[in-house]
């Protein structure tokens, strides 16, 4: 819950004056409902947020699919060099998420990579079921991000508690790389 003082926002744990008196900050939260209500301060519900991965501020649902940029004549929108912009939907927006998150889990161990390029040095079979690991999640989540039909099919896809990129679970233990 929020409150407010004379149709004003009043922060929780932030000191506050009222006419002459000061309040501490732990104020609001040790007092009684009647005590707020004698300064004339309100609980207000907390505004409604919605996950904007999904949603525009107002709760809309963003667009799912790639769309053709327009101006507000219906125009066709083009970049400096006369190629047409495209608004990314969220399904591109999520997969490009997904395959940086994939991208930084196999940076670590490209110069293995490199390493067996240069010299012939073997990876060591880890770091080889690992990167193909992350591999075949990010391969994974990318499909089934193409398989949602709607928003609300993204949303119970993702959780309402995951964030961008955790959808490699296992990838957080790294391989054992003692064949360095």
């Amino acid at each position: 819950m929020a409150f407010t003082l004379n149709g004003k926002p009043l922060a929780v744990d932030v000191p506050f004056t009222v006419g002459d008196i000061n309040y501490p900050a732990n104020w609001l939260r040790l007092s009684t409902a009647e005590e707020k209500t004698a300064l004339g301060i309100k609980e207000v519900a907390d505004p409604v947020t919605y996950d904007s991965r999904f949603y525009w501020n107002d709760g809309t649902e963003k667009a799912l699919d790639d769309a053709d940029a327009k101006d507000s004549d219906g125009n066709l929108l083009k970049d400096n060099n006369g190629n047409q912009i495209i608004n990314l939907g969220v399904k591109s927006v999520l997969k490009k998420l997904n395959r940086e998150t994939a991208g930084s889990l196999l940076a670590k161990y490209d110069w293995y990579v490199i390493r067996k390029a240069e010299k012939s040095t073997a990876i060591p079979t880890s770091i080889t079921e690992y990167r193909d690991a992350v591999r075949t999640a990010c391969n994974t989540r990318e499909t089934e991000i193409d398989n949602c039909a709607d928003t609300a099919a993204l949303v119970t896809l993702y959780g309402s508690t995951e964030k961008d990129g955790d959808f490699f679970p296992n990838m957080t233990q790294y391989p054992n790389d003692t064949n360095s």
